[in-house]
Formats: structure tokens, C-alpha cells, sequence
């Protein structure tokens, strides 16, 4: 006889199983009763669960940046910020130089990543204003509840779904607490982090001008002729020549001054708990967050908690980056650190947070199989400019333009890496037009899971491109919106190497600069664009600065290459439909009664759940950088 050994194991994760661990000693005669042992055996296979995933569907971790410019990375050109673990990416798979946002401004940006979809076919474009992203938490608009994310369909495929972060697509629709564009209705199992994203009065002791500055301008321009027309109405009054009631007269002197005095303390200085709030699923967890003492570390240790609990089954995680928007913010172990001022210690800081989360899929064994994408949801924004002339805002290096401005490469145009070893081979590099509306086909495939057919889906799957079994683009064309206006379109024919681009429309920008800094971003507004007939032509590959003006004079084709853009251009036309706009001012306006609010009537509370500090977190300590 022996004496032998049972371990029964049970595991636990996300879908609820339940783990135990017992040990069972037992002896088993070696010439008889044989059945004890067929017993055993059946007891195992029906009751044991193995540690390991069978599974061999790709993991995916989409990490998402706020306003990085493309000449903000090593791996870009940059040689004097240290972004180490990006450029890791890249070099370990692959480098996409001319991936393109569907907008450049990151509320509809973010929407079309998620669904594939051009912002246009969900009502997630602004038009006849320039607010064109979610202003409040306390609004109505976000991402429609008809549209279908990557989320909902690898949820339903049987993936673990998880949203760190930035997500600013909307909370509620009616009440404080209907949470119908809240994540977890979006495909996301577990959500950590702003509903909105991060203003500049995050900051504490921040001051902030809310409103862009000609919409600022128009709004008191308009009250000063009220108050002109009203004071016009009671000289009138006093010479006896008006005919109105004194009562109608005062109300009427008094309303301008009534409108304008709350509205420019609300625009001007917008309340920090507002907006700066952090959540944790459907629960408030800080109001107003901290931004530099926790902020980072607080945010990192979810995702890190989330890949060791879901490491034995598929999993998609979503971590969206509140960096490197204004307000700025670092950690103490980061300020001062970068040669760029407050911006790069920021930008080195998000880049840190990016190497703990590598070190954790590779710690856990997951490397090979894991799909690791990192963008950004727009370019640098340029007027990020203190009244002292400091640059708070990122570089987009040879492209001109930047956020909000339309179809100018420096706002669409953004830093993007890829690492997939199964089918990504290091040192990858793709020039041709990739979208990052691509995503969305790209995941559904490598997941096994069917792109929806009851919906246009715009984004193309990169797989091919990525693995070497194609060499153009499925992209023929590529629409860049500005809100609702259509800005340029993108046009890569089937042979050659050139890619064009017509400009419809561009901003204008102040006298002798390429930005619209009396604005603090460009707009939109018929008012603020120049119209071209025929539109501005650029060959995008040739001159991927936009500095060479192709004309009927210096380019035969011209006539020919416009009349194909403009193919492309009615071809996708006929593909919308009317929707309800999501940044109508009914949407987006402040409502008083859905304001989430923690401790009322304070609106104030932090909740901290024993979140790791930074310096629980391993160090990181940048590598030297030589003066370039």
C-alpha cells in the first residue's frame, strides 16, 4: 500500500467562481478494490477546476493619453523627453506614424474609438457653437445607450472589462443618479475614475476661464446692449416718450447686469466640486479628487489590482490616462525632473505609470499573449500658454496645427504603439493611415467576436497591416471632422505611395501664429473658419508638414485628384442619418438637480479605500538624457 497526496483547488475571479484549497489524505491498496481510485478520479474531473485559462484569446490593455502631442515621445523624434517605456512598445512591436484621431478634441474622439464610428452617426459633434466636448458632470448629453462599444461585445464573449480613468461620455440623463451613459452601461464591468475629465480648476487654488474666449466675448458684448437698449427704454421713460409700465422698464435694465454678474463668476471661476469628482462603479469615492498626492498612484494600483485578478482569464482593460491635460499635475517624486517644465514632468510621470503596468504583464506571465496599444485622444493643445508665456502644452514636432483645430495634421495626428508578439514582429513600422476608429474591428476580430452588422462601422481591422500580409490601407478615404462641419478628407489611392488631403474648411488663427491663442483653442463656428472652393491640397506624404500647396498650376493631377476626394467625400455622406445631438444646449448645459453630490449638502468626501501611495509603487528612476 501507498500513502498519496490530493490537492483540490478552486479558483476565484472576476465571473464569481469560488477558491478553496484542501488536502486530502488517503491510501490506496495497490492489488485491490481499484474502484476507491476510479472514484477519486471521478471526483476530480467533476469538481476540480484548474488554476490556468485555457483560454488562448488575446488579453487586451488599451491605454489611452490626454492631449500628448506626437513630438512628445522618444520614439517620435523627441530627444530630450524620457519616455522609455513607450518607445519600449514600439520597439518590441510596432510604431504607427500616421494614425489618426476621427476628431481632434477628445470628447467625440473617444466616443468613435469605443464604437468604431465616426462622431457624426451618434450625435457626438458640435453644431452652431464651439462646446464641443461634455462641459459638466451635472449635463444630459454623453454616449447614446443605442450605440455598441468593444466593451458590451467582449463582456458578452465572456471577457473581464475594466475602465480606469478618464471616461468623459457622459453620467446621467434626467436624475443624479439614472447612470445611463455611466461606463458600467457601456460594456465595463468595473469603472475607477472622473466621469468628465480634468479642468483646470482641479487644481487647488486653480482659477480657470471656462467658456472659450469668443463665445466669453459674445455673451458680454450681448448684455452690454441690453443694458444699453434698457437705458435707451428709461431715458425714454423719464422724457415721457415711453409708453411702457415703470415696472416692465426696471425689469428689463435689470436683467442684463442679472445674467451677467452669476454667469461670469460660474464661467469664470467654476467650483472645484463640480467636475472633480472620482468614482468607484456607481459610488462617489472623492469630491473634489486630489490631484498631485494620489491621483497617479491611486489610478495605477486598480489596473495593476485588476491584471492579478483576472490573470487566468481574458480581460480587456481600458486605462485613460487624465495626463497630461491642464491641470497639470506630478507627484513629488516628479516635479522638477524633465527639462520641459511642469508639462514634461507630467508626460515623464504617465510614461512611469506605463512601465509599472508592462512590469505587471510581464511579471504575470502574460506577454505574449496580451495586445498593448497606447495613443493619445488628440494632438498637443498649443494655446496651453500661462499670462507668464510658460508652455503648458504638448509639441506636435513637423505637423502643423494642434487639438480642436480641424484637420490640420498636429491635432489628428497622434503618438501610437502596438506590442502583440504572437503576430507583431519587433520594430514594426506603418506609415499608411490607420484610424483609431480601427480599433474597435481590430479587438472584435483577435477576440473571436462578429463586428455588428445593423451599423455603419467605419474603422478597418489593422491585423493585416500589422502582421505584413498587406501594404496599403484599407482606409481609401478618411473624413476629419470639426464638430458637425466637415473639415478635410483623406485620400489614399490604390497604387503609388502618395496620400492627399483637401481642406474644406481651416481655422483662423491669430495674425503671424499658427493658433488661436486669444481663444484658448479654434473654432468651429462659420464665423471662425475660412471656406476653400477648390479646397487646399497637400500631399501628405511628401510634405507631412502641409507647407506646399498642390495647385492646377503646379500639379497636373490636381483636378483629378480633388474629383476623387470628392467622391469619397458624397460616397460617405450618403451614409448618414439624422440623430439627436448629444451637444445641443439642452444636453450640455448644467442642470442643478443631477449634480452628483457625496455628504450633502457639502459635496465634499474622500473615500481613500487604502489606495497604495507612490512610494508603496516601485521607483523609477529615468535614464539621462543628453542635451539635444
Amino acid at each position: 500500500m501507498f500513502t498519496g497526496e490530493i490537492l483540490h483547488t478552486h479558483t476565484i475571479g472576476s465571473d464569481n467562481s469560488f477558491i478553496f484549497s484542501q488536502t486530502m489524505l488517503y491510501s490506496v491498496p495497490t492489488n485491490r478494490r481499484c474502484s476507491h481510485l476510479w472514484v477519486a478520479i471521478l471526483f476530480l474531473t467533476t469538481f476540480w477546476t484548474p488554476a490556468i485559462s485555457d483560454d488562448t484569446r488575446p488579453n487586451f490593455v488599451l491605454i489611452m493619453v490626454d492631449d500628448l502631442g506626437i513630438g512628445d515621445v522618444g520614439c517620435f523624434g523627441n530627444g530630450t523627453m524620457r519616455t522609455p517605456n513607450i518607445d519600449r512598445i514600439a520597439s518590441e512591436g510596432a510604431k504607427l506614424t500616421q494614425h489618426l484621431t476621427a476628431e481632434a478634441i477628445c470628447t467625440p474622439s473617444r466616443a468613435a474609438f469605443l464604437t468604431g464610428r465616426y462622431p457624426v452617426r451618434m450625435g457626438m459633434a458640435a453644431g452652431g457653437h464651439n462646446w464641443r466636448y461634455l462641459p459638466f458632470v451635472a449635463g444630459a448629453g454623453g454616449l447614446p445607450q443605442n450605440e455598441t462599444t468593444f466593451a458590451t461585445l467582449l463582456k458578452d464573449a465572456g471577457y473581464s472589462t475594466a475602465l480606469v480613468g478618464k471616461w468623459h461620455l457622459g453620467l446621467n440623463c434626467e436624475t443624479r443618479d439614472d447612470h445611463c451613459h455611466h461606463p458600467n452601461k457601456h460594456g465595463f464591468d468595473f469603472f475607477f475614475g472622473t466621469p468628465i475629465t480634468n479642468f483646470r480648476e482641479c487644481a487647488d487654488g486653480a482659477e480657470t476661464m471656462y467658456v472659450n474666449t469668443r463665445t466669453y466675448k459674445r455673451m458680454r458684448n450681448g448684455c452690454m446692449v441690453l443694458f444699453i437698449c434698457s437705458l435707451t427704454l428709461l431715458l425714454l421713460k423719464v422724457m415721457g416718450k415711453n409708453k411702457m409700465s415703470w415696472k416692465t422698464v426696471v425689469a428689463l435694465l435689470l436683467i442684463a447686469p442679472g445674467f451677467w454678474i452669476p454667469s461670469r463668476f460660474f464661467f469664470s471661476h467654476r467650483l472645484r466640486w463640480m467636475n472633480c469628482i472620482l468614482m468607484n462603479n456607481d459610488k462617489l469615492v472623492a469630491q473634489p479628487f486630489d490631484l498631485e498626492d494620489d491621483l497617479t498612484p491611486r489610478l495605477l494600483a486598480k489596473s495593476l489590482n485588476f491584471l492579478r485578478e483576472n490573470q487566468n482569464r481574458p480581460f480587456l482593460l481600458y486605462h485613460s490616462f487624465l495626463k497630461v491635460h491642464t491641470a497639470l499635475f506630478a507627484t513629488e517624486r516628479f516635479r522638477g525632473r524633465s527639462q520641459h517644465g511642469p508639462y514634461g514632468d507630467n508626460v515623464e510621470e504617465m510614461d512611469w505609470a506605463v512601465g509599472e503596468i508592462l512590469k505587471e504583464i510581464d511579471r504575470l506571465g502574460m506577454s505574449e499573449n496580451t495586445f498593448v496599444y497606447l495613443s493619445s485622444d488628440n494632438g498637443g493643445h498649443l494655446e496651453e500658454i500661462t499670462p507668464e508665456g510658460e508652455v503648458h502644452g504638448g509639441w506636435n514636432g513637423i505637423y502643423k496645427g494642434g487639438k480642436s483645430m480641424g484637420g490640420w495634421e498636429g491635432g489628428i495626428r497622434v503618438p501610437t504603439v502596438l506590442r502583440w508578439p504572437r503576430q507583431i514582429r519587433p520594430g514594426t513600422v506603418i506609415s499608411e493611415p490607420t484610424s483609431m476608429m480601427d480599433v474597435f474591428p481590430t479587438v472584435l476580430k483577435l477576440a473571436g467576436s462578429e463586428t455588428p452588422e445593423d451599423r455603419v462601422i467605419d474603422g478597418r481591422d489593422m491585423m493585416p497591416l500589422l502582421a505584413g500580409d498587406r501594404t496599403v490601407t484599407e482606409h481609401e478615404f478618411l473624413i476629419h471632422y470639426c464638430g458637425q462641419s466637415l473639415a478635410a478628407a483623406r485620400y489614399r489611392p490604390l497604387t503609388g505611395n502618395s496620400v492627399y488631403k483637401a481642406h474644406y474648411i481651416t481655422p483662423i488663427w491669430d495674425e503671424g501664429t499658427g493658433a488661436c491663442y486669444s481663444a484658448f483653442g479654434c473654432s468651429c463656428d462659420d464665423r471662425w473658419v475660412t471656406h476653400h472652393d477648390p479646397p487646399l491640397l497637400f500631399d501628405i506624404t511628401n510634405d507631412p508638414s502641409e507647407s506646399k500647396l498642390m495647385t492646377p498650376e503646379n500639379e497636373p493631377k490636381f483636378a483629378e485628384i480633388v474629383a476623387n476626394i470628392s467622391r469619397g467625400v458624397e460616397m460617405h455622406k450618403t451614409t448618414l442619418v439624422p440623430v439627436e445631438s448629444q451637444f445641443s444646449y439642452r444636453n450640455i448645459l448644467w442642470r442643478p438637480w443631477m449634480q452628483p453630490c457625496c455628504n450633502f449638502p457639502y459635496c465634499s468626501c474622500n473615500l481613500n479605500e487604502t489606495s497604495p501611495t507612490l512610494e508603496t509603487l516601485p521607483v523609477y528612476e529615468p535614464e539621462s538624457i543628453s542635451e539635444s
